[in-house]
């Protein structure tokens, strides 16, 4: 799964990509309706990417996006010290429970 999260003067909108092992794509995307930093926008993004991973019952997941504050907040090696990010934190802490196996990469923007 690929997500990615961006706001803009225009709005925010987030999204996430997931492959299957066959190489099928299937996408999701959602506008975010309430103003909300780039970080909020990226932990919503994959959180969304999640959901639908949950929902077609997916039990073995790769995690790659380029938020570095994401990803190695997730990974445990940074702490989550933003008030308004521990929700965030928290819930997406919740849904990795619904895999099997499930790994984090951050892939910096250049190379995704």
């Amino acid at each position: 799964m690929y997500f990615d999260g961006a706001v803009n003067s225009m709005g925010s909108g987030i999204g996430a990509v997931l492959i299957s092992p066959d190489g099928r794509y299937y996408s999701v995307a959602a506008k975010i309706d309430f103003p909300c930093t780039n970080n909020v926008a990226e932990y919503e993004a994959c959180i969304l990417g999640l959901q639908a991973a949950i929902d077609f019952k997916v039990k073995e997941l790769e995690v790659f996006g380029d938020s570095m504050l994401t990803i190695f907040q997730t990974l445990g090696q940074w702490k989550t010290k933003d008030a308004k990010l521990v929700p965030y934190h928290e819930y997406l802490e919740k849904l990795t429970e619904n895999f099997e196996d499930i790994s984090f990469t951050y892939t910096p923007r250049m190379a995704n």
